[in-house]
């Protein structure tokens, strides 16, 4: 059995008004499903893939690039409704202007899903290794959510803790080594642009946000040799998280994470020493220190 996230009643969250899962369905006809990731072959050479398999529909105009978007305009418009019809001030925490939503945004979710956040409630202050940290899910299948600690840095570079698993030929000696969670593995995220999506080695998490692993460094170092990349976008984990089953469900309604739902740039652009602390005042207008 995997090491994973044990831990068991009220998260500090205050509960808000989301669309369900089958609302959101309903309103664009079913094409707000997570898209399933295809099996992917041997490629000639290296770049990223999305998430979404080769020919596969990406729902009507109004969902332009990203689906999540989408959703979280449907999410900002039903709160911005519900304080209109309650006559109560609207809150800019709580829900979006009027004005066009914007690149950084996150609302709560009722279920885990790719590319979302867990957030670490108050129940698990105290568990040295998961107190208040940020999770980003990279996957959920058959087998079980893996995601990765994304505000635990090392402190050292990955020259400085020697892992030859995670450099190629002295490409990525200098950048900074995060600890990603108490299961054995070497994970790296890369930003990149929408031109870059044909198919290659790394999984698209997020729209223009992708994942690689130690097996396919070698394929990352070549990249950015070919300036198709540069070195400081990526950043590197040592080590992840993962669930068996239906255990992460279980530990989000038993009230020791919440799964949030956020814009590319919401990861891209947190200061990892700050990030559980900006989450939380994004989500929930909630200032803790």
């Amino acid at each position: 059995m995997e090491a994973s996230c044990f831990v068991t009643a009220k998260s500090f969250c205050k509960p808000l008004d989301v669309v369900s899962p089958a609302r959101a369905a309903a309103l664009v006809s079913g094409s707000l499903r997570q898209p399933t990731s295809s099996s992917s072959s041997p490629v000639p050479r290296c770049s990223l893939r999305s998430s979404s398999p080769p020919g596969e529909e990406r729902g009507p105009a109004a969902l332009d690039s990203d689906w999540r978007s989408f959703r979280a305009k449907l999410v900002a418009g039903e709160r911005t409704t519900a304080a209109a019809a309650t006559a109560a001030p609207f809150d800019p925490i709580l829900g979006v202007a009027e004005s066009p939503l914007g690149d950084r945004w996150a609302h709560p979710l009722h279920e885990p899903e790719r590319g979302c956040l867990l957030v670490a409630t108050e129940r698990l202050d105290g568990v040295h290794i998961f107190e208040r940290t940020v999770v980003l899910i990279l996957s959920t299948g058959p087998v079980g959510p893996t995601g990765i600690i994304l505000n635990r840095p090392s402190l050292m570079s990955i020259k400085e803790t020697r892992s030859v698993a995670l450099d190629h030929a002295g490409v990525f000696s200098d950048r900074p080594l995060f600890f990603g969670g108490p299961l054995e593995e070497g994970l790296f995220l890369v930003s990149g642009p929408k031109e870059g999506r044909s198919s290659g080695v790394f999984e698209e998490v997020m729209e223009g946000l992708y994942f690689g692993t130690k097996e396919s460094v070698g394929c990352a170092a070549e990249m950015v040799k070919r300036d198709a990349v540069a070195a400081g976008d990526f950043r590197f984990f040592d080590g992840r998280c993962g669930w068996e089953g239906q255990q992460l469900r279980e530990e989000i309604r038993a009230g020791y994470w919440a799964a949030v739902a956020c814009s590319p740039s919401v990861v891209l652009a947190m200061d990892s020493a700050r990030h559980w602390e900006e989450i939380v005042g994004l989500v929930w207008g909630r200032k803790v220190r």
